[in-house]
């Protein structure tokens, strides 16, 4: 890392002690961005690196309601708004176990050079929190979403701050967010949530979107290599929204699924992964993958191990972050691995990264492959304020030439900067490079 950014960087991880995972993602970041500081002194003098680091605003609430037993229960809120040089903050709720701040700042931050690449005009933020929905009956989940709404309401809005889904939110939960917005605030403002149902405000293709980009961006990386989906051997982590979604497009395009996994094991369908009992087991039972392998012949159920065994040409690692470790990239290496698309945010480990970039392997990071579900967001935002709505295949259509246009945009920057075909080095500074410029000229805020 280049000693200048290095000592920023040591000063923003000591004044953000134990935030693991803000501290491998801004990490990351620092390590691309020596040469941006060689043809741009300005952007040190004026210490846009230390003012991105730091979020402009950190919102820490209590989030008090009463379970079906009629016992009081206590979770944490979050909401991080990390940067609006480019537009009101923007980015998901997620609501897990494992949600602190650490967690929703790393996630911000990701999400400022993700919604750059974009060219959308959206800034960068995230929220969450600690609850558990699963296993909780839908009067648990909306008397959470209700209370959390509560508070956060007062901080958002479609010029302000505009939250979505993540892990643990999908449409269930923004329903139940958005009409408490409603019910507080008086107004029907469809752009302050995005992820909204289809009557009520949402855009079609939203929920395929995350996992549609992902595969687009992949096969626009494979393309490079003069390959493409077709007869390509798939593992997807995961089994949720993002999963199911990247399973059906890269099906759609020639490839074959073989393997998917949830927190409990994994399953390999040699036949290739049936997505419409995937998608009644998972989105409409809320069931286990167990539950899909009992339910069709010839498939394997594994709960040790990795979904990271299974041979694969192509792996999109669309769980959580920091799933797939150095030694799970080696054995995919040694498999004959050709291309990584990230479809969660951060799922690779840095060692993970680095055994793939040795090894030559197409590697799209999670800023730029998963982008899409953040770009239909923007879109689903431009319909909202037109009082308009958009066919599906106008809509994929402006996804997919999004996505296109992100591959292009870390291809070119990587090119431009010295390296090509490092899809890091690219997105970090395509996606640096256009907020700090916004950062500059609008002054010192």
């Amino acid at each position: 890392m280049d000693a200048r950014l290095e000592a920023v960087r040591d000063t923003v991880l000591a004044r953000n002690p134990g935030e693991s995972e803000f501290h491998q993602a801004v990490s990351e970041v620092f390590e691309s961005l020596g040469p941006v500081h060689d043809r741009h002194p300005e952007f040190l003098e004026a210490a846009i690196l230390e003012r991105l680091c730091e979020p402009e605003r950190q919102i820490i609430f209590r989030v008090p309601w009463t379970d079906d037993s009629g016992r009081v229960q206590i979770n944490r809120g979050f909401r991080v708004e990390f940067n609006s040089a480019l537009g009101p903050y923007k980015g998901g709720l997620r609501f897990h176990p494992s949600v602190y701040l650490g967690i929703v700042k790393f996630l911000g931050f990701e999400q400022i050079f993700k919604n750059a690449l974009t060219g959308m005009p959206i800034g960068g933020g995230k929220g969450g929190s600690d609850f558990d929905p699963r296993g909780r009956s839908d009067a648990e989940v909306m008397r959470f979403c209700q209370s959390f709404m509560t508070e956060l309401y007062r901080h958002i809005g479609e010029y302000t701050d505009v939250p979505a889904g993540d892990i643990g939110v999908g449409g269930r939960e923004i329903g139940y967010l958005f009409g408490q917005y409603k019910r507080i605030t008086n107004r029907y403002e469809s752009g302050v949530l995005t992820g909204k149902g289809i009557s009520w405000g949402g855009s079609l293709v939203r929920p395929e979107a995350t996992g549609f980009g992902t595969v687009i961006f992949t096969e626009e990386m494979l393309k490079t290599r003069g390959s493409s989906f077709d007869g390509q051997r798939v593992v997807v982590s995961g089994s949720g929204n993002v999963a199911i979604n990247a399973i059906a497009k890269a099906q759609a395009l020639g490839a074959s699924v073989v393997a998917c996994s949830d927190s409990s094991g994994y399953v390999v369908d040699e036949a290739g992964i049936d997505v419409g009992l995937l998608r009644q087991v998972k989105e409409v039972e809320r069931g286990r993958l167990k539950d899909y392998a009992l339910r069709r012949s010839g498939v394997s159920y594994v709960e040790t191990g990795s979904v990271w065994d299974v041979d694969a040409t192509v792996a999109l690692p669309c769980a959580t972050q920091n799933e797939l470790d150095g030694g799970a990239a080696a054995r995919l290496v040694r498999n004959g691995l050709l291309a990584v698309g990230e479809g969660a945010n951060m799922p690779s480990t840095r060692e993970a990264v680095a055994v793939f970039q040795e090894a030559g392997v197409l590697f799209g990071p999670g800023k730029a492959a998963n982008a899409g579900g953040v770009a239909t967001s923007a879109l689903e935002m431009q319909q909202n304020a037109s009082r308009d709505s958009w066919s599906f295949d106008h809509t994929e259509q402006r996804l997919t030439d999004i996505m296109v246009g992100i591959h292009h945009r870390c291809a070119s920057t990587a090119d431009e900067y010295g390296d090509p075909g490092n899809y890091v080095l690219g997105a970090n500074i395509g996606g640096f490079v256009k907020v700090a410029d916004a950062m500059l000229a609008q002054g010192l805020i």
